[in-house]
């Protein structure tokens, strides 16, 4: 369990696979800049893998935080899998089955997944409920 305050106004277990890299509070607008920790995904199992770099930054439309537009800015890591010699990144459909991810957080992460599995554009999005 996350006992940051910023825990209560994210989707529910981001903070378990995302730092906050930035936090910008303007007169119309929150921007929470998040980074995925460099936590080897599981789904790679024994094949060896590292690190390199970020996909380019997605910007996803929250819900509204006291009358202001939220957005999350999320910056996912690029993994290099030496074994197979290839870029990889983490199976968000797989994520979201074993964690306390929102439904539209985790919709998003799988369908984001789905049409980008290699690279990702800026794409704005707004959840539904």
């Amino acid at each position: 369990m996350n006992t940051s305050p910023l825990a209560a106004f994210l989707p529910e277990g981001i903070l378990e696979y995302f730092d906050i890299s930035d936090i910008k509070d303007s007169k119309d607008s929150i921007d929470i800049h998040l980074v995925e920790k460099p936590l080897q995904p599981n789904e790679f199992g024994k094949d060896k893998i590292s690190s390199k770099g970020f996909f380019e930054e997605v910007t996803v439309k929250d819900f509204p935080v006291r009358g202001k537009d939220c957005f999350l800015h999320i910056k996912r890591r690029r993994w290099e899998n030496e074994t197979l010699d290839k870029i990889v990144s983490r199976d968000w459909s797989l994520v979201a089955k074993g964690t306390r991810l929102t439904a539209d957080f985790a919709a998003f992460l799988k369908e984001l997944h789905r049409q980008h599995p290699g690279e990702l554009q800026n794409i704005r999005t707004v959840f539904r409920s």
